[in-house]
């Protein structure tokens, strides 16, 4: 199902394109538009993954340097019946994680300084098991195309706006055109990421606290993770791959937030506690983990 939204996404992003080259240059824009749609989507959909690890900075993590976290990793994706992902660390304060990658086969689970900090034991395998159910969902293809793709448009939005000769029916420049074109560009690109991310996350945390065994342990991160968010003033996050991160990365204070591609935590916390409760009504033993 993932691959078809995929594709769709792709499709509308190219009419899009499409649509822009003609505003700016008739036919030849158009066939120019088309070119680097093509150029657009090849590289979104293999190379969209280590763009966005580069944006991060991100650095693989080698099982001898953290055999404990690699048998972890091990373990749970034993249990969500797919492949040991990658394991990549990023250098940054806040306290969050993302998978990303093609497929199951080309994974990688990415955490950062502040989750590594933050988290005991017991919560971050809660979160773990979250990013491995995107990868067994096959979420993150869609989610790291959505991410390059809406930079593209962006970055079409501001070309077409500081260089483009949009024509009226007199030949005339039309500034109205273009100038609705640069603002209503990036809001498509935020709505489609909200679109695809806002359901995906109740899932992933459902079948994440499956594959953990231990909902409350993912809902006591999503806890420790947004406050932790809530104190830092994350400028270093790009808008186009905050829908990637397990919590919105950024403040209730921050513009940014009006425009969440995230679920209201308050309300994942509690779907996660009502299964907890479930389990325990139906005497489904839930372990618990001392450290």
């Amino acid at each position: 199902m993932n691959s078809f939204k995929t594709f769709i996404l792709l499709l509308l992003i190219t009419v899009l394109f499409l649509l822009i080259g003609n505003m700016i240059g008739g036919t030849k824009g158009m066939i120019i538009a088309f070119l680097f749609a093509v150029i657009t989507n090849f590289v979104s959909y293999w190379f969209s993954d280590k763009i966005v690890l580069s944006m991060y900075g991100a650095k693989e993590i080698t099982q001898e340097a953290e055999p404990k976290l690699y048998q972890m990793v091990s373990e749970l994706a034993v249990s969500a019946n797919i492949p040991v992902p990658k394991i990549y660390y990023i250098r940054n304060n806040m306290p969050n994680a993302f998978a990303t990658g093609r497929n199951p086969e080309h994974a990688v689970v990415a955490l950062t300084e502040g989750i590594l900090q933050l988290l005991n034991e017991r919560e971050l395998r809660g979160v773990i098991s979250h990013e491995l159910s995107h990868i067994k969902n096959r979420d993150i293809l869609i989610s790291c195309v959505a991410a390059a793709l809406a930079g593209a448009i962006m970055m079409l939005a501001r070309f077409a706006f500081f260089f483009g000769g949009s024509r009226d029916s007199n030949g005339n420049s039309n500034p109205i055109a273009l100038l609705l074109l640069f603002i209503l560009s990036p809001i498509a690109a935020m709505l489609i990421q909200m679109a695809i991310s806002r359901s995906r996350e109740y899932i992933a945390d459902s079948t994440g606290a499956t594959i953990s065994n231990d909902p409350l342990a993912l809902s006591s991160a999503l806890r420790k993770l947004t406050l932790g968010n809530e104190k830092l003033n994350n400028k270093e996050v790009s808008s186009q791959t905050a829908h990637m991160f397990i919590v919105t990365p950024f403040s209730s204070k921050s513009a940014m937030h009006l425009f969440s591609t995230h679920p209201p935590i308050e309300e994942r916390i509690k779907k996660l506690e009502k299964m907890a409760e479930t389990a325990e009504t139906k005497k489904y033993k839930i372990p618990k983990v001392i450290y």
